[in-house]
């Protein structure tokens, strides 16, 4: 982590500084088609070999690493990580509760099944009440989610930071169970899906209590 501190950063996913990444000269460029805007990539594609993401469960995770691997000629070390991902997700706990996982307020947005966050949900036994399969994200109102009959809520830290207000909120028209939860363990893949079981183990301990 100390040699990520220690980086040039190029701006963020919506805000990309073509100065900083000119003085650079990348020899590969990494982006994702629901986080970078098309114009962006468009300019970029115009000097740098871009490689493009679009994830939308794990298995699109592990075609990527494998991706990335050819590209900067360390396949060994990317099949490695995909081998020791996939053995960890197998060990996922198991929770078998109807849940809704809320990335935002005012209004609030649940992701659907068509996210990477959904596909995990799965993997975690967990049923998200937003049943088609084709949702990626969807808008809602406190009195649908009462309809909608969550057991569980699970409230992110990203990429809205809710606070207590936020549950308290919910609580007046829901008696789901209702819990803050670490948004980069649901939806950042690559490498750090590494540490995913150790944290959903946790997880899972506070929503059985």
């Amino acid at each position: 982590m100390n040699g990520i501190k220690n980086k040039t950063r190029a701006g963020g996913t919506k805000n990309v500084n073509f100065e900083i990444i000119e003085k650079i000269k990348p020899d590969l460029i990494i982006g994702n088609k629901e986080e970078n805007s098309l114009q962006d990539i468009l300019k970029l594609k115009e000097k740098y070999p871009v490689y493009m993401s679009d994830i939308f469960n794990a298995e699109d995770a592990y075609k990527m690493i494998d991706d990335i691997g050819t590209l900067t000629n360390s396949q060994p070390v990317a099949k490695n990580l995909i081998n020791d991902i996939q053995k960890s997700v197998v060990q996922f706990p198991k929770l078998n509760k109807k849940v809704l996982y809320l990335i935002w307020a005012d209004p609030f947005m649940a992701a659907g099944n068509k996210t990477f966050i959904g596909d995990i949900l799965k993997k975690l036994g967990l049923r998200n009440v937003l049943e088609d399969e084709n949702l990626r994200y969807i808008e809602l109102s406190a009195e649908t989610i009462s309809e909608l009959k969550p057991e569980l809520i699970i409230l992110s830290s990203e990429p809205f930071p809710f606070k207590d207000e936020h549950k308290r909120t919910l609580r007046k028209t829901s008696d789901a169970q209702i819990i803050f939860a670490d948004g980069e363990m649901f939806s950042w893949y690559g490498s750090r899906m590494m540490l995913m079981n150790t944290y959903f183990q946790q997880l899972a301990k506070e929503i059985n209590r």
